[in-house]
């Protein structure tokens, strides 16, 4: 069976969430605070965890990069945090998605469906080499001419999107939600900065890029 590990210090929702998942399949693993979902981790793997980022003991966020320091393990995020900002920087920590509270149990469980059907990041090329700088996924290195490049768990997210179909346009819903989740699918915005930060990064000229191009109104396309 799946097993969710779900980090809630709110009893009536951590209770909520667990009668849920149960009646829904899942194997459910209950952590009232984040020192104790990450003794939970330390004992083994999870195929997801739900985190809410508002623990009384520590950030949520502290538990996202301490999961993606060793693991791709899906993670969704609940909290109560409205501003885009927040949002931005658990994404950008690592999450794999975001639900804002109040929110359905229904679209929980389908978001959470979602990220399940996706699975792990790096299921493409372990390599990618490009004119000018190459990427390994398995090491979570990159380099350009020769120096390391230092790129966010966001920014593997989009390369692995796009470098699984080298020379084919991506949309940009495909890469918003496979990055960030079906909720975003609209976000464009997200896209805009985070294409240009790996331009900056990568590119030798990214006034002029030759390698993550923009399709006008439709996607982008990794061009090795």
């Amino acid at each position: 069976m799946t097993t969710i590990l779900v980090v809630e210090d709110e009893h009536r929702l951590l209770r909520a969430l667990q009668l849920t998942l149960r009646a829904n399949g899942y194997t459910v693993i209950a952590a009232p605070t984040g020192s104790s979902a990450l003794a939970t981790l330390a004992e083994g793997p999870v195929d997801a965890l739900v985190l809410d980022l508002g623990l009384p003991d520590m950030d949520g966020v502290e538990i996202i990069r301490a999961v993606r320091s060793g693991t791709q393990t899906p993670i969704l995020v609940l909290s109560a945090r409205h501003a885009s900002a927040q949002k931005v920087g658990a994404l950008d920590a690592g999450a794999d998605d975001y639900v804002t509270k109040p929110f359905g149990l229904d679209e929980l469980l389908a978001r959470l469906r979602a990220l399940l059907r996706r699975g792990p990041a790096g299921t493409q090329e372990d390599l990618v080499e490009a004119a000018g700088f190459t990427l390994n996924f398995a090491a979570r290195r990159a380099e350009k001419q020769g120096t390391s490049i230092k790129l966010t768990p966001t920014e593997w997210k989009i390369l692995e999107v796009l470098t699984r179909q080298p020379g084919r346009l991506v949309p940009h819903r495909q890469v918003l939600e496979q990055v960030w989740g079906p909720a975003y699918v609209k976000e464009t915005q997200y896209l805009r900065v985070y294409i240009a930060q790996l331009r900056r990064k990568l590119e030798a000229d990214p006034a002029r890029p030759k390698h993550l191009i923009t399709e006008p109104g439709l996607g982008y396309r990794f061009d090795p």
